[in-house]
């Protein structure tokens, strides 16, 4: 069974970056792509990014274009999620998933997606 943990959240002002780091065991993470999701109160889960399993391509939501990069290092079975220019609407709960195999669905839904954890808050102060 997989299993991820996220790291590297906290509370920052608005313009500042942060660096969220997932831990990924249970599976030959070189395998399968990974996702970054965010959960703000009171919201849907909302898809952030994706990574192929070789971190040579990467999908963002509109949102963060231009301002998130997802990246990975195969050896060390860690996604990062860098974010530079943090606004107040990406206030969120950070989630890391890895794809299920075999599974036809969109790259933004969850149901592509297993291994959700605890996740890692991420405050964005104005």
């Amino acid at each position: 069974q997989v299993h991820l943990v996220e790291s590297g959240g906290g509370s920052v002002q608005a313009g500042d970056s942060l660096r969220l780091s997932c831990v990924v065991s249970g599976r030959t993470f070189g395998d399968y792509a990974a996702g970054w999701f965010r959960q703000a109160p009171g919201k849907e889960r909302e898809f952030v990014g994706r990574i192929n399993w070789s971190g040579i391509k990467t999908h963002y939501a509109e949102s963060v274009k231009g301002r998130f990069t997802i990246s990975r290092d195969n050896a060390e079975n860690t996604v990062f999620l860098q974010m530079n220019s943090l606004k107040p609407e990406d206030t969120a709960v950070y989630y890391c998933v890895t794809e299920k195999p075999g599974v036809s669905a969109s790259y933004y839904s969850t149901a592509r997606y297993e291994g959700w954890g605890q996740g890692t808050q991420v405050t964005v102060s104005s």
